[in-house]
């Protein structure tokens, strides 16, 4: 008689997990690898359709199974925990297909939140998509939408960049590249870090731009703190890196500094076009390149030119 191994021995009986002092039997779902979003702090921030995944499942697939484990024993789930993280290599994303081509159902989950944001699970992913097999998502938390929602920032646009470079000249390369971008920004930083990347924020977006450091969301200790990227970079200098798991969001520019700086180029243009034409001749040619009303480029320029008069008077 052949022995059955452990996934087909779990599928004969109900899977179940335990809720709000409840025992309830999870379905078991169709074969297929399944993208399982778990709470980021809060271990209530679950859905029943997660446990049940999570319940059902011939394995999960745990970034950290000692992270992993904590969940699930508290929700009476007894799934086996398998190891897959970012040093897993092909051979194991190999293994991991070859068991979902046979029919098992497997459920990846991060050590936090959803999967594959700021993650490597999107290797397997692919790999079971390039394979045919079917991807489920199961929503549920996401640090980032949670701190995009608290932080009191524009919503309407926002572009999540996960970790900046260690390096302060790497990093400020990139805040560079960043800055042109039309929307709030969302960003994750080790706490250690948080002080040196919000003066790198700060010198290279715009000590003027709003932001919030979202500090142990969901958790006992949750903190957010809202202010210009310039107050929150002087606050940590003098603090010093808080505890725990750390969201940094920053608004856009301000429509009033934008307005500043538009008049300061605006500016220079016509102070360079009058070192060369005159004040007619210069407003003209500067509307031309702008694209400004030539009424109001002409207006300015006579502002200038008798500022540069009164000066060298």
């Amino acid at each position: 008689m052949t022995q059955r191994s452990d996934s087909n021995a779990r599928r004969d009986g109900p899977a179940t997990f335990t809720a709000f002092g409840l025992a309830a039997e999870a379905e078991r779902p169709a074969p297929g690898l399944y993208v399982v979003a778990t709470p980021i702090g809060n271990l209530r921030d679950v859905t029943f359709r997660a446990l049940a995944t999570l319940a059902a499942a011939d394995a999960v697939l745990a970034e950290d199974t000692r992270v992993t484990r904590t969940l699930l024993m508290h929700y009476g789930i007894t799934t086996p925990l398998l190891s897959y993280h970012e040093h897993s290599n092909e051979a194991v994303r190999e293994r991991m297909v070859l068991r979902l081509k046979a029919g098992e159902t497997l459920a990846l989950v991060s050590d936090a939140g959803t999967p594959l944001v700021s993650d490597p699970g999107f290797k397997l992913v692919q790999a079971a998509i390039a394979a045919g097999i079917p991807v489920t998502p199961i929503p549920g938390p996401s640090a980032v939408m949670t701190a995009i929602v608290a932080a009191g920032l524009p919503t309407d646009r926002f572009f999540f960049e996960g970790f900046l470079p260690q390096k302060s000249g790497a990093r400020r390369n990139r805040l560079e590249a960043l800055a042109p971008i039309p929307g709030t920004l969302v960003l994750f930083e080790s706490p250690h870090r948080l002080p040196e990347m919000l003066a790198d924020a700060a010198e290279m977006l715009g000590p003027e731009r709003p932001a919030a450091v979202a500090r142990e969301l969901t958790k006992l200790y949750e903190t957010i703190r809202r202010d210009s990227l310039g107050g929150l970079a002087r606050l940590y200098a003098e603090e010093g890196p808080p505890k725990g798991e750390v969201v940094v969001v920053i608004g856009p520019e301000p429509e009033d500094a934008k307005a500043r700086e538009t008049d300061a180029g605006l500016d220079a243009r016509i102070e360079a076009a009058l070192a060369r034409h005159s004040i007619k001749d210069a407003a003209a040619l500067v509307a031309d390149e702008t694209g400004q009303p030539k009424r109001a480029v002409y207006a300015r320029a006579l502002v200038l030119a008798r500022r540069s008069d009164d000066a060298s008077a």
